[in-house]
């Protein structure tokens, strides 16, 4: 059995490692999955031997809160966690005002005479000291209070046996604040006896400024965690948002607008045009052209006819059909997809901060070295207040600042840094995981290619010239909603043609085949090969054989060919593809040079995946995969022990982004894409995710760097704390020395982050590139022919071209082709003339 719960109370992957050891200990408990994120908790269990009760009950002796979630019910409402993390964004930025509000003050009067700025008379002198102290008390108290949480959090796991980063941040700001009110009473005492020399003294051992500082940096980084959080939340509500909240049904022969979430198996429901399918059903009645792009992640529409399957979620573009509902509710493939998002996120491993590694040993060892040292101090007959300096000093020194601004800090100037090459950067997980990724799965459609059709060639199969033929194709197809009629027509548009000025009659449509319509007299036909053939279209005897052969050719590259006809006789061809992005092969390279594995994974037909990532050096396609096998696809890959990036940009994508180790989105794809990935590319340049590994891996290198150098102040600087030096050098760090030292620590730690900076990405050239920089005097070409049969025929096309001068060929028999190098400008017609005289056709010239 398998139960989801929601989680209280945690704040770091200690919180959710604590958590998950806790209940897996439990006997019946098969496996465990805590999402830190959105605060909930999967738990796989033999429900003979445990029940929910005595989950909940682990989890809250750990020192948390549990809760059971409701089971769904297929109705689309929004979950509970849009609202937690709301409020958590709110309260944290809340919380970040008023600590701020009071801490630029606080840190004014304390600092203000270090830099010899001035300060109001009433903080000055040893007669206004006790005002001095007050004040600076009054105005910690409300940062202290606003985050209270870290107290009741960090004390309850530190009483629990399981310190988090709470825990470190409570004793820290405890021992400044409790130090300094300690102070405060002798300030008093000194002053009621007339001892103002004594009473100023502890004016220097006044460290609210500390507490102070540390509570309000340490919200301000939690404030950015609850921001990243509420995008995570967002994309399980927008994938539920794509499901229609009504649904048109025949009940009793009458048509009924009820709840999407009413339908039950067997009804038949009822689609117009533009509306979007409710439910995952069988067409009964009619016909439509769906745009399924929102599952499959194509980006061209489906013909769809009596009998086919309708996805849920998917859009009727054009026409009008009824439907029997075969999956509604949570059975249905959007809710498939939306539960895979959620269990893709949950089995997510907490990444281990070596902070939160280390808090675990790193605050007992603290509190036993300072109650040690007081002890000690006292046994070697020293007064109590020296002791008690001692130990104050050591929790001062180990104060968790450094420590707590290690990665956040490098982790915000990264992400800023990510920003300015168009890189946005979610989450600082995905930082810390990209470094280390050694394989990359891309989508298609809209991540290595456009994602929208374009005419790619125009073929004249009669005396009409390209213009006209054009004009004709685009005439028409204007009055199409097909995407591919809609790239024949921005075509046209960019040639300078008017799409409106020819007179369309007597329009129509053939379902499965293509359009028709009366221009001028003329009667034209408009579709695939099938439409042609239907209508005995005939082909001059100059076209004969070329069709299949450009057809075979179109294929092979990814192609689609549309057909056009007037008065039953061909009078062209114009192929339209999803053309490859400018910046896809360079990318490719980069990766590859960088020793990462490149796969592509796409819904599309294996031919047309195949053709494209021949086009841009991958090896290994896998196509024509559902939202399901493509979250599959990146989990068998993991399982092999890899570290796997996804590259997406459709709501098909999502499971899979949300699966892989980092989701990276293309910025022009869909929202729900975004929302699930880890690093968003906003330029849409597949290049920039080249660039987001190579930050990734200076930001690590970075954070290292930082928590090394928080490690070794605590090192070196506990021992001074505890008197190590004083017995043979009389050398004795008080309390006041041990913060500056612990801010030395932030200080370098911060200025070490800002290197980041200066941080360029590396450019990778790709060798196709430097190929064409080599050979900049070689052109290449492909010449398609027909009519060699044999040996002899390739014999005498070949000695054809090379006679030629500056055309050095090479020609292929099965591929019924010339490969052609030119040194020198030679024009397509002597090419084609050469061929001809040999006697074999020529098809084209590429």
């Amino acid at each position: 059995m398998k139960q989801t719960f929601d989680i209280t109370g945690m704040t770091c992957s200690a919180c959710s490692a604590h958590i998950d050891k806790s209940v897996s200990k439990i006997e019946g408990v098969n496996s465990v999955n805590v999402n830190l994120l959105q605060n909930k908790m999967s738990v796989e269990f033999n429900e003979s031997a445990v029940d929910e009760q005595t989950i909940i009950t682990a989890v809250v002796k750990s020192g948390y809160g549990a809760a059971l979630v409701a089971a769904k019910n297929g109705k689309p409402t929004d979950t509970n966690i849009k609202n937690s993390v709301n409020d958590e964004a709110k309260s944290m930025k809340v919380r970040v005002i008023v600590s701020f509000v009071f801490l630029i003050p606080l840190l004014y009067i304390s600092m203000a005479h270090m830099f010899e700025t001035a300060l109001p008379a009433i903080f000055l002198g040893h007669e206004n000291m006790m005002i001095f102290a007050l004040t600076e008390l009054f105005l910690t108290l409300p940062i202290v209070f606003i985050n209270r949480k870290y107290f009741s959090v960090g004390f309850k796991t530190l009483f629990k046996g399981a310190p988090n980063m709470d825990s470190l941040i409570a004793i820290g700001s405890t021992a400044a604040v409790g130090y300094s009110i300690y102070a405060l009473f002798y300030m008093g005492y000194y002053l009621g006896h007339g001892n103002l020399e004594l009473a100023h003294d502890f004016t220097m051992e006044l460290y609210f400024e500390s507490a102070g500082m540390i509570l309000g940096l340490v919200t301000f980084g939690k404030y950015l965690e609850s921001r990243s959080k509420k995008r995570t939340s967002d994309a399980i509500t927008k994938l539920i948002n794509l499901a229609p909240k009504t649904a048109v049904v025949l009940r009793d022969g009458k048509e009924l607008e009820i709840e999407a979430y009413e339908l039950v198996v067997g009804d038949i429901i009822i689609v117009k045009s533009g509306q979007t399918v409710p439910a995952d059903g069988i067409i009964v009645d009619g016909n439509a052209v769906i745009d399924e792009s929102v599952i499959t992640g194509e980006s061209i529409p489906v013909e769809k006819n009596i009998g086919d399957k309708v996805i849920g979620a998917t859009i009727n573009k054009s026409g009008y059909f009824k439907f029997e509902a075969k999956k509604v509710g949570a059975d249905t493939t959007l809710s498939q997809i939306i539960e895979l998002v959620e269990e893709a996120g949950s089995s997510k491993a907490p990444i281990a901060k070596l902070a939160d590694k280390v808090s675990g040993v790193f605050v007992p060892v603290v509190i036993t070295i300072a109650i040690v040292s007081s002890i000690v101090w006292l046994l070697m007959g020293y007064p109590f207040s020296f002791a008690l300096s001692i130990g104050i000093a050591v929790l001062v020194i180990s104060c968790p600042c450094a420590l707590g601004l290690a990665t956040p800090t490098a982790i915000m100037v990264g992400t800023g840094k990510g920003a300015e090459n168009g890189i946005l950067i979610k989450s600082a997980e995905s930082l810390e995981i990209a470094h280390m990724i050694d394989t990359v799965v891309l989508d298609k459609t809209g991540t290595v290619t456009i994602g929208k059709p374009q005419v790619t060639d125009v073929i004249l199969t009669s005396d009409i010239d390209e213009q006209t033929l054009v004009k004709i194709a685009a005439s028409i197809e204007n009055h199409s909603e097909h995407p591919l009629a809609e790239a024949i027509v921005e075509y046209a548009i960019l040639l300078g043609i008017d799409v409106n000025e020819l007179d369309i009659k007597d329009f129509g449509a053939t379902v499965g085949q293509g359009i028709y319509a009366s221009i001028n007299g003329n009667n034209i036909l408009a579709g695939n090969l099938k439409m042609m053939k239907a209508n005995n279209v005939i082909f001059e005897k100059s076209a004969e054989g070329k069709v299949e052969t450009y057809a075979e050719a179109f294929a092979e590259d990814g192609k689609t060919p549309l057909y056009f006809a007037q008065n039953n006789q061909l009078i062209g061809m114009i192929a339209v593809a999803d053309v490859i992005k400018e910046s896809t092969p360079a990318a490719i390279q980069a990766f590859i040079q960088m020793g990462i594995e490149v796969i592509m994974l796409t819904g599309d037909n294996e031919k047309t995946a195949q053709a494209i990532g021949r086009q841009i050096g991958i090896s290994k396609v896998i196509a024509e995969v559902l939202p399901q096998d493509k979250e599959h696809e990146v989990r068998k890959l993991q399982e092999q022990g890899k570290k796997v990036a996804m590259i997406g940009d459709g709501i098909n994508d999502a499971p899979a982004l949300a699966r892989a180790d980092v989701g990276i989105a293309i910025g022009a794809g869909t929202d729900v894409a975004i929302e699930s990935a880890d690093i968003v590319l906003m330029k849409s340049d597949l290049m920039d995710s080249v660039t987001a590994i190579q930050l990734s891996k200076a930001v690590i290198k970075n954070i290292k760097e930082n928590l090394f150098w928080a490690f070794f102040y605590n090192i070196i600087g506990i021992p001074i704390a505890a008197g190590l030096l004083y017995v043979p050098f009389g050398l004795k760090l008080s309390p006041i020395l041990g913060a500056a030292a612990m801010s030395f620590s932030s200080v370098f730690v911060v200025s070490n982050a800002l290197r980041l900076k200066l941080f360029k990405p590396r450019k990778y050239v790709s060798s196709k590139i430097i190929k064409k920089e080599t050979e900049i005097n070689i052109m290449k070409k492909t010449i398609r022919i027909e009519g060699m049969m044999c040996d002899h025929c390739t014999g005498r096309v070949s000695k054809a071209l090379n006679d030629i001068d500056g055309v050095k060929a090479e020609v292929n028999l099965q591929d019924k082709a010339a490969y052609i190098e030119l040194s020198q400008e030679v024009s397509d017609e002597v090419l084609k003339n050469a061929v001809t005289e040999a006697g074999y056709e020529v098809i084209s010239v590429e």
